[in-house]
């Protein structure tokens, strides 16, 4: 029997029910959908006749396998990576060494007091309170634009990156993407005080710099993440928060370009970084 074309929709319709066996031939002869397929009436088809359609059958639904396939590995990669990162994961090859440097607004935040939370709470309540903080401050990073590439116990790693070398447009969206959360989280605290919970006061940092963002890991082992002395500066400047008794700082380097209104805190050493950071932060309305 000659090699049998791909079929049509109503012929991909028709032989998949013929490969399960729900409907039989009449007469072969010509018909609405090409000579090679039949009336449909109640004569069984040969044994020769069943394999071919049969074999026409797997032909139609391997390109509809390979793509729902295809679509849950884009959906579940997207979930545990976000959709930028989980693009790149598919583009590129499994090993090391695989990323590219790219300019980007960074945002760490994370959770004030979060171990004695734990400490004093069932993981139930541990996991809801964690999900709700991850709600809001995820929420507002993926609505304006930025990416989270990490949640870290109680914290969160998030980028905005840069578009045609324009960064104030990446800084203008991580200050939108905090101020968004901040709303999100005191009305939350207002819900949890009704409940008679205690509040979730958070700490955030945003800096602007290059990262490299790719595979890191064992041989056997990856992750996708971002490195560099951007993220070790945002980080450290995170943990300034406690101390300086404010809930956003803001680097220099970020500062500069944004014309968002800032509050200088002067010069601060940071931990493991050469270089003292200017420090500011958002007024409190």
């Amino acid at each position: 029997m000659p090699e049998a074309s791909p079929p049509n929709d109503a012929g991909r319709r028709w032989l998949a029910g013929i490969a399960a066996g729900l409907v039989h031939q009449d007469t072969i002869g010509p018909s609405p959908d090409g000579p090679s397929l039949g009336w449909i009436g109640p004569r069984p088809f040969t044994l020769g006749e069943t394999n071919e359609l049969r074999r026409a059958a797997r032909f139609a639904a391997a390109p509809l396998a390979v793509l729902a396939a295809r679509a849950t590995l884009t959906a579940t990669l997207e979930a545990y990576l976000g959709r930028r990162s989980a693009a790149r994961v598919l583009a590129a090859p499994l090993r090391r060494g695989i990323g590219e440097t790219i300019q980007a607004a960074l945002l760490v935040a994370d959770l004030r007091g979060f171990t004695a939370l734990s400490d004093s709470n069932p993981p139930t309540q541990v996991i809801s309170a964690l999900d709700s903080w991850f709600d809001r401050i995820a929420g507002a990073v993926h609505a304006f634009g930025g990416e989270v590439l990490k949640f870290i116990g109680d914290g969160v790693l998030a980028i905005f990156p840069v578009v045609n070398g324009a960064p104030r447009g990446a800084c203008d969206a991580a200050l939108r993407a905090v101020s968004a959360a901040r709303a999100g989280m005191a009305h939350l605290d207002k819900e949890r005080g009704r409940q008679g919970l205690p509040p979730l006061p958070f700490g955030a940092a945003l800096h602007l710099g290059e990262m490299l963002w790719g595979n890191i890991g064992a041989a056997d082992r990856l992750d996708f993440t971002a490195i560099g002395p951007a993220v070790n500066l945002v980080s450290r400047l995170e943990g300034l928060c406690r101390p300086l008794g404010k809930a956003v700082l803001v680097s220099g380097a970020f500062a500069v370009e944004t014309e968002a209104p800032l509050i200088p805190l002067g010069t601060h050493a940071l931990r493991g970084i050469a270089s003292p950071c200017a420090v500011f932060t958002l007024p409190e309305n």
